[in-house]
């Protein structure tokens, strides 16, 4: 499909720069398959969803990707995005080292040998990889653990459509209250509106908390060039879909329960462990997944979403209208326009209905 069929129009300023005072202080739009739209804010889920219904969030956990240090030897300033840890390992002489992807700018070319410092790190650059990204390492100048100096070195990797400096705040809240699984450059943003307090309202109609895991990889930022999406190289992210999950969907089925996804990372997830040998089931995995969703996708596990509002022309827009349907969402975007919603990352949520006429998991159980 053409990726223009996902366009929309969005002012600047109704861009989320900073998240709600509170979590669950977000405006919530209520997006049936049939009927009017209703406004209502994410303090009021629990009332929304069924007794019974299974909702899973994903728990991956943003690690400070973003490092400004400076090149030893000339003090030149250089910006490193690590996105992806490829092993830990040690240095010949014995030093604890960790090999790492990662982006990388500065005023001047980054050869093999460049060595970037900040405080106690030392993130030294190898080469290129086939994919693109640097090779680096990253030792300690002090022989303090890698993973310690790496994280005091690093600051949150906040979307480049948020334009401001990062925040204390910001080490909090662009972090979900279930992360636990480091891995992510991106938070998983519709589970930033979740609370303690909201998920013991959620337990205590009878609902049950399921995690999966998926790490939001820098795919998520790159905006596609493609004209049509089946021509867009769909980025690679590694989720985990434990035994837990898939026994809790299977409970669920059998209880004739919805799966709530919290998240348009948790769809991927379980579209993409679907088990094709037993309906609106998954298969408990861990691996890769590139799972492109599209108005054409027969969704096999989810019921019902909750997501926040996604940029225009993007992937995540396209998996949105997939699930609810395209005409319906578009209009329920431009209602979320004309009421000055915010949007994006910290932005306000949507809840949506599965469109019907697909079938799903539930139905077949």
């Amino acid at each position: 499909m053409r990726v223009d069929a996902f366009d929309y129009a969005l002012p600047e300023e109704l861009i989320a720069q900073a998240p709600a005072a509170e979590r669950e202080q977000a405006r919530l739009m209520v997006v049936p398959q049939i009927g009017e739209l209703a406004h209502r804010s994410i303090a009021e889920l629990a009332d929304l969803v069924a007794p019974g219904t299974l909702v899973v969030v994903n728990d991956t956990k943003v690690f400070p990707a973003r490092i400004l240090g400076t090149k030893e030897g000339t003090g030149g300033r250089t910006e490193v995005f690590l996105v992806r840890k490829m092993e830990d390992a040690a240095s010949a002489d014995g030093q604890a080292m960790q090999r790492w992807r990662a982006l990388a700018r500065a005023s001047k070319a980054l050869r093999p040998g460049t060595r970037i410092v900040k405080d106690a790190l030392v993130v030294e650059f190898e080469g290129k990889a086939d994919d693109g990204l640097f090779e680096v390492r990253l030792t300690t100048r002090d022989g303090s653990p890698v993973d310690e100096a790496r994280t005091k070195a690093g600051q949150v990797p906040l979307p480049p459509y948020i334009k401001r400096d990062v925040r204390p705040e910001d080490l909090e809240r662009y972090q979900t209250v279930f992360a636990r699984a480091e891995g992510a450059v991106a938070a998983p943003t519709a589970g930033l509106h979740l609370t303690p307090g909201l998920m013991k309202r959620l337990e205590s109609r009878g609902c049950e908390i399921a995690t999966c895991t998926l790490h939001v990889g820098l795919g998520t930022f790159q905006p596609v060039t493609a004209e049509d999406l089946d021509d867009h190289p769909m980025h690679s992210e590694y989720f985990e879909v434990p035994r837990a999950l898939a026994a809790a969907i299977a409970r669920a089925r059998e209880r004739g329960a919805p799966v709530l996804a919290v998240g348009t990372t948790v769809v991927r997830a379980l579209e993409s462990a679907y088990d094709a040998e037993r309906p609106g089931h998954v298969r408990a995995c861990a691996e890769e997944t590139r799972i492109l969703i599209q108005p054409g996708h027969a969704f096999r596990v989810v019921d019902r979403l909750l997501t926040n509002f996604h940029l225009p022309k993007s992937t995540l827009l396209a998996l949105v209208c997939a699930f609810a349907g395209k005409g319906r969402v578009l209009d329920a975007y431009a209602t979320a326009v004309k009421e000055r919603y915010r949007f994006f990352s910290y932005g306000d949520a949507m809840l949506l209905d599965r469109a019907r006429a697909q079938g799903s998991g539930l139905e077949r159980s």
